[in-house]
């Protein structure tokens, strides 16, 4: 299955909406090997299986921020139907309500994905309460060191231009 879908495409594929670690109906339709449409049927006529922490449909606002931000899906600009998003446990449903191998062997892998990125954010956490009680612990001597650290460990600003035309001064 590794061969088929790298794991690398599936942490690309979840995304972070409401608070939640989600997959979109179109990201896992294609992941399954089915259409979007049939997808979201099969969802539709089980509707029963999807509570609100399985499944929710995006608001308008959320569909164009994940547009945006998410070049494979800007196909979803043409649609006119909201995207559903998926929790972990709503891309495993999905797999039981799609009944073909092809899901079944998905779904596993996806699942795996979710549990791999939850870890790797666990592990990054713990790294820093570590880190911030080892800088605790020693004194002034190694805070030069420990300052440096924390600078690596940032996240970088986002470098955004601004959008649209700037017309430089040339001094005519």
């Amino acid at each position: 299955m590794s061969q088929l879908i790298p794991v690398e495409l599936v942490e690309k594929r979840i995304l972070l909406i409401r608070g939640q670690k989600i997959m979109l109906d179109a990201d896992l339709a294609e992941m399954y090997g089915v259409e979007t449409r049939a997808l979201n049927q099969a969802v539709k006529r089980n509707l029963d299986r999807f509570p609100p922490d399985f499944m929710f449909q995006l608001s308008r606002e959320e569909k164009w921020e994940v547009i945006t931000n998410c070049d494979h899906l800007s196909k979803l600009k043409f649609s006119k139907t909201l995207p559903y998003a998926f929790s972990k446990h709503g891309a495993l449903m999905v797999a039981s309500v799609l009944n073909t191998q092809r899901a079944v062997e998905v779904s596993v892998f996806v699942v795996r994905a979710f549990v791999q990125l939850r870890e790797m954010i666990a592990s990054h956490k713990d790294l820093a309460r570590k880190f911030a009680a080892m800088g605790e612990k020693y004194d002034k001597h190694f805070k030069v060191v420990f300052d440096a650290i924390r600078q690596l460990m940032a996240e970088p600003p986002s470098k955004k231009r601004p959008i649209g035309f700037i017309q430089k001064d040339t001094g005519k």
